[in-house]
């Protein structure tokens, strides 16, 4: 195939910006890295029987990187810290089942046919620069160890996928005329209401406080006051900003020709990654300012591990090595306040790796790291950890204190909200409006903006209750009638529907053709979705995906 797409070298290598890919919600995640060394040989499972082989595990583990990469806009798997191994892995796992699944229904493109797709989808990326095969084997796959056949073999499973997708889709594309409307007129068809929010904060004057009352409260709830076991960790933080020089230097000789290659690379979609550039010159500049910091955090990761080294293999082993070391060597240490497993330690710019690192420590093994931050690379030890613990009324007593007057006040909110929804109904019974009734009741009706099933947000009044909520008020509630008291996070709300408003024919007859596309496409993808889930069970339980993982390994620091 490789052969046919020289043929095409103008427009083809463009596919690593511009390839839109098919969203696999369910089973593909736009943020990813690359793990293709982390399983052992021998150790990757089968497929339905079919063994999986060292080569073959690490060839879609490429191909898993070079889709990440086309997705994402020219971002590789090692260069996104949001995604865990364990999730790189079973990326990987679902890549070989899909490729798979095409050997198995006879789905295979020829060449021609890759060449010629891969044509119309990339045409206008001449403009970004890459013009020949070379160049993009030179700048895009050998730095990062990617050769032409895993461009290539990427290629045709991407387009194999594609077919997976409409073949086993076909189903989904079903709709009739006639259905098309009646989905149409219901997603679209608006609605005229008048909402009546009960908010707590109005009746928090209202609520007595009495000592009894809270020691109640205090008793009923006190699981509620626990603090999480937490740990304390000193650091030596290697700042990615005392390198910066150090990597501008060692850059000095390649740099522009690393800009330029990156700004090549990321052509039409230098927008997007970089939204605050305006002209190219930002961009490149941008471009420079994160190969630099790029490098100078590589720089200070060598630094980090010389210095782990040294601290791993003092002895006797004790937490108080860290501090003495970093003496030892000039450095400055510093002291996390606790923090807990769902938190990040308060004024250190770091991701949950250190939270997951430190509470990977004990005082037999007190070293963690070198841990990568954004703002430097750490290596930390064990200074304390404090156990779960539930704290006296006497200690917290202004939170709970706090805590009962809110809860109160809901609680009054609420019980207002069904007096006046009773209100409404006797009063609607006996001939009187809407608005005479809040009148009376002394409530302020607001009035919203019309919405429909299809509207994606209502701003200015999402903050009183949610746009899902407020849909499932008002299209279960007939018009000329009022909801039953919705709870809200507040309060409580009850939803008045005015009309249903009419769809206007002419907007129907000028949106129904994309809306139909759209729901062909939703309706195919669903039904992809359902068949790989019912394929992944089967075919991916003799993998690890299918059975408990191992413990993990130690960090590299300490082998």
């Amino acid at each position: 195939m490789f052969g046919t797409i020289r043929k095409h070298q103008t427009w083809l290598w463009a596919v690593i910006i511009t390839l839109t890919v098919i969203s696999f919600v369910v089973y593909f995640s736009p943020y990813s890295r690359m793990n293709s060394s982390g399983r052992r040989s021998g150790v990757y499972g089968s497929i339905n029987g079919d063994k999986i082989t060292d080569q073959q595990y690490r060839n879609a583990s490429r191909e898993v990187d070079l889709h990440s990469f086309f997705r994402s806009g020219g971002h590789w798997l090692a260069e996104d810290k949001k995604r865990s191994e364990q999730d790189i892995e079973r990326e990987v796992y679902q890549w070989l089942l899909l490729t798979w699944e095409q050997d198995r229904l006879g789905i295979h493109l020829d060449e021609q046919a890759t060449a010629d797709y891969a044509r119309q989808m990339v045409r206008s990326f001449e403009r970004a620069g890459v013009t020949s095969p070379q160049m993009f084997i030179e700048r895009v796959l050998q730095p990062h160890g990617l050769k032409v056949d895993d461009f290539e073999r990427y290629a045709r499973h991407y387009m194999g996928i594609q077919e997976l997708v409409t073949t086993v889709g076909l189903s989904g594309q079903l709709i009739t005329p006639l259905e098309a409307r009646n989905l149409y007129e219901r997603d679209h068809q608006e609605i005229a209401s008048t909402a009546v929010f009960f908010a707590a904060s109005n009746y928090l004057a209202s609520v007595v406080v009495t000592p009894q009352a809270v020691s109640e409260f205090y008793s009923n709830r006190v699981a509620n006051y626990g603090v999480p076991e937490r740990v304390v960790v000193s650091y030596v933080r290697f700042n990615v900003t005392n390198f910066l020089p150090q990597a501008e230097t060692e850059l000095s000789t390649n740099l522009n020709d690393i800009v330029d290659s990156n700004f090549q690379r990321i052509g039409t979609n230098a927008a997007t990654v970089f939204p605050e550039a305006k002209t190219p010159a930002d961009v490149k500049a941008k471009i420079k300012e994160q190969v630099v910091r790029r490098e100078a955090l590589a720089l200070a990761s060598q630094k980090a591990n010389e210095f782990a080294h040294k601290l791993f293999d003092a002895q006797p082993v004790q937490a108080s090595n860290l501090d003495l070391l970093a003496r030892t060597n000039g450095l400055a240490t510093g002291l996390t306040a606790p923090f807990d497993r769902d938190q990040e330690p308060k004024g250190l710019d770091v991701g949950p790796e250190f939270t997951k690192a430190a509470f990977g420590l004990s005082a037999d093994d007190p070293f963690g790291g070198p841990i990568a931050g954004q703002d430097g690379v750490y290596v930390i030890a064990l200074q304390n950890r404090l156990p779960y613990q539930i704290p006296s009324l006497d200690q917290i007593r202004d939170r709970v204190e706090s805590d009962y007057k809110l809860l109160q006040a809901l609680a009054r909110a609420q019980e207002a909200a069904r007096n006046f929804y009773q209100t409404l109904t006797n009063g609607q019974a006996q001939g009187k409006t809407f608005t005479n009734l809040c009148a009376e009741a002394k409530v302020k009706p607001v009035e919203l903006p019309a919405f429909s099933i299809s509207t994606r947000s209502l701003p200015e009044f999402e903050e009183l209750v949610s746009l899902d909520q407020l849909k499932q008020a008002a299209f279960s509630t007939q018009p000329g009638k009022a909801s039953l008291p919705q709870r809200t996070s507040d309060g409580s709300m009850i939803l008045y529907v005015k009309a249903k408003l009419p769809v206007e024919p002419a907007r129907m007859q000028s949106d129904l053709p994309n809306y139909v596309n759209a729901v062909r496409r939703s309706r195919q993808q669903e039904a992809f979705d359902a068949w790989f889930r019912r394929e992944a069970e089967k075919g991916l339980r003799d993998t690890p995906l299918g059975r408990p993982q191992p413990p993990q390994l130690g960090s590299a620091a300490k082998s």
